[in-house]
């Protein structure tokens, strides 16, 4: 007989147990609050930024940061502090003749620290002192690089300071060998330092006195070719090349890396050629050049436009169309993770995409056989038009401060918003309330992209509704 033969049977006066049902008990519990890992992250990296331009400032105020041994005025040092932690490269005193070997470390530290960026830098402090970087930390770091991942952050850090730093030596190395030729020693080891640190961070500084940037260096190949890897390097972002190196093939790359990769190149050729067509017979920019040096000096400031803010000539001196193009490059800046500004080539990139998708007809825009997320599109969007109200708002205190042109404030706006520190010449000549002003621009063109990105994130919540859709008139 098998167990699906017995059936069972009740008989009758047979007494059935019954057993109670036993009724669940529903504790209510208060729902978990989400992670503000956002706004956590916006105000950390706010403060860090803040507390280092405040030390800077001090520091630079000291009388042994200035050549002649007195004081600072406190707009002077935290105008420099500032640009040097944002790593624009506005000066309104020359590196070289005003400060002196201390007040050029303290400018050099604050630019290695702007450039890491504030978590970067304050994790690297935290391992060198033995340390344990906690979960908080670690939540921190991924929202300001903005990763998606959670682990293998310590180590990406590491390895990111260990190839900044190891790209930096190979810089200076090579000025070594450019600058020694004339005149070797401490001074020029010094020099080849500083200005391999300021380009691979895409600051600007350079000590060679007298406002002159590297005008000295126009038909120097190896001198501009190696500022300009730096500064490429350095403003295509770490995450971007260790894609590129690991994957080797573009069709593998990420959706980002094709976008930063392509989005740079063609604005590299674009600025190349823009500046080589605008400025070729002018006497007082490229015209007296050969051939060579013409593109070599358009390739440069194409490149140094981006974020850089070294140039080879005379900022001044170029035509309006050039000095509004340079404009564009600056505004667009480097991409995302970098040391560059700007609203930076992903943003850029996304949104062409986007343009070009509509153009052609499609329902939704596509990339390399890939969709944009429309929340990203949504973010790029407010980034783009909040820059531009800010742009606008900074001209218009300008122009009631200084009494410059429209061209040059506007472009001298741009230059602080983007972090990139070329200048037509009137940044020492501000005013006190100016020197304010564009203080102000160089600390929100640093965070303010990152920080709204992260606050937009953190605001961010689904719906379980929809409203009714309607059309909007265009055109």
């Amino acid at each position: 007989m098998t167990q699906q033969d017995w059936v069972p049977t009740r008989k009758p006066g047979d007494r059935i147990l019954r057993i109670p049902r036993v009724r669940s008990w529903h504790v209510p519990l208060p729902p978990m609050p989400r992670p503000r890992t956002g706004g956590a992250s916006s105000l950390v990296l706010i403060y860090g930024f803040l507390g280092a331009i405040l030390i800077g400032t001090i520091l630079l105020m000291l009388p042994i940061s200035s050549r002649t041994g007195e004081f600072t005025s406190f707009v002077d040092a935290l105008f420099t502090s500032t640009s040097a932690v944002c790593v624009t490269g506005l000066v309104v005193v020359d590196t070289a003749d005003y400060w002196s070997y201390f007040g050029q470390g303290v400018i050099l530290v604050l630019i290695q620290l702007g450039g890491f960026g504030f978590m970067t830098s304050a994790t690297l402090f935290l391992l060198m002192f033995g340390r344990r970087i906690g979960l908080r930390e670690r939540l921190l770091i991924r929202e300001s690089m903005g990763l998606a991942r959670l682990g293998g952050l310590v180590k990406l850090v590491r390895r990111m300071a260990i190839f900044a730093i190891s790209i930096e030596i190979v810089g200076a190395a090579v000025f070594y060998i450019c600058l020694s030729i004339d005149k070797p020693g401490g001074p020029t080891l010094w020099k080849s330092v500083f200005h391999s640190v300021s380009a691979f961070n895409n600051a600007g500084f350079d000590v060679f006195g007298g406002f002159r940037s590297l005008s000295e260096y126009q038909g120097d190949v190896l001198m501009l070719l190696t500022t300009a890897v730096l500064i490429i390097v350095g403003g295509i972002s770490f995450l971007f090349l260790a894609d590129l190196f690991q994957v080797r093939k573009f069709g593998r790359l990420s959706l980002d890396s094709k976008i930063v990769l392509l989005t740079t190149l063609f604005l590299l050729i674009v600025g190349t050629a823009v500046i080589l067509l605008t400025e070729y017979t002018d006497p007082d920019t490229l015209g007296g050049f050969s051939w060579p040096q013409k593109v070599l000096n358009a390739f440069f400031q194409s490149v140094t436009a981006r974020t850089a803010g070294f140039s080879t000539i005379n900022m001044a001196n170029l035509a309006d169309y050039a000095l509004f193009f340079t404009m564009l490059l600056m505004y667009i800046g480097g991409a995302a993770g970098s040391t560059a500004g700007g609203i930076k080539v992903n943003t850029f990139g996304m949104l062409a995409a986007t343009m070009w998708s509509t153009m052609r007809g499609r329902e939704r825009p596509v990339a390399f056989g890939r969709e944009f997320n429309p929340q990203q599109i949504y973010r790029a969007l407010v980034v783009v038009m909040l820059s531009l109200g800010l742009l606008a708002l900074v001209v218009l205190l300008l122009t009631i401060t200084e009494g410059f042109s429209f061209l040059n404030v506007l472009f001298e706006a741009v230059s602080a918003f983007g972090t990139v520190g070329l200048s037509a010449g009137i940044t020492p000549q501000l005013s006190v309330a100016g020197r304010l002003i564009i203080t102000a621009t160089m600390f929100i063109g640093r965070l303010g992209p990152l920080t709204l990105a992260l606050s937009l994130i953190q605001r961010q919540h689904h719906v379980s509704y929809r409203y009714p859709t309607d059309t909007v008139r265009i055109g």
